[in-house]
């Protein structure tokens, strides 16, 4: 029995048994920036504090940190999966609530970032096609996920100047593809020439993110949390 139809039991065991709510207080925050340092480790790191004081259970997985070949061979390489990338397809398994903080650099996510996900969201884990058919399976859902999306550029002329390429190809071709809704995006920015209260701001609005969504899980019949208004230039939609 390979990694992602394990995922799906525990899935169907846990509504079975009336413990959906409790899987969506368990929250993996994943942060995407190579550097420990940046706008976007503080974000992520707010948004796991807070949602941990409120009551959920919390992982943190820090990409940059990985010991892995982000090169993706091709599906039909053969090319195993090295320790900790099984270890972060079992924390992605156990989450019921994804949080992926991370840049948009050049209209998309970090190569690191894209790395990672062409090698852990393979066929047989995150999704399966179907024989003979041109439909698949979704292996992950049972899940939901937040981005929280930092950018350069004002969040306004991301959304209708450039599209969001980065945002649809994470939500729609990414997580969506493999079953894993609502999806939910935060755009902060732009990042460049702000001040030090605005980033401030901006770390503070993931911490309330971080503890609404420990708060919302725990009630019947929710899941993502709605977005924070802060007083920053910062966008928040269910697209």
């Amino acid at each position: 029995m390979g990694q992602g139809d394990h995922a799906c039991i525990n899935n169907d065991a846990l509504q079975a048994n009336g413990g959906f709510v409790a899987k969506l207080q368990r929250i993996l925050v994943i942060l995407g920036h190579p550097d420990a340092e940046s706008l976007c480790a503080g974000m992520a790191h707010a948004y796991a504090d807070g949602a941990r004081h409120a009551g959920a259970e919390v992982r943190f997985l820090d990409v940059g940190q990985l010991a892995f070949d982000p090169l993706f061979q091709g599906y039909g390489a053969a090319q195993p999966l090295e320790p900790d990338l099984a270890a972060a397809q079992a924390d992605i398994a156990w989450a019921g609530h994804l949080v992926w903080v991370y840049p948009i650099w050049l209209g998309a996510m970090p190569a690191l970032l894209k790395g990672f996900i062409d090698r852990a969201f393979v066929p047989g884990y995150a999704f399966k096609y179907r024989t003979g058919s041109s439909l698949w399976d979704k292996l992950l859902s049972g899940r939901s996920a937040e981005l929280l999306v930092t950018m350069d550029s004002p969040p306004w002329y991301f959304r209708f100047v450039t599209r969001m390429p980065g945002h649809h190809q994470m939500k729609k071709a990414i997580l969506e593809f493999c079953g894993i809704r609502p999806v939910r995006v935060h755009s902060f920015g732009p990042v460049r020439g702000a001040s030090r209260e605005r980033l401030a701001q901006w770390v503070e609005a993931a911490r309330q993110l971080g503890a609404r969504q420990a708060r919302r899980a725990a009630q019947p019949g929710h899941g993502v949390a709605p977005g924070v208004p802060s007083a920053a230039t910062a966008s928040s939609a269910k697209r």
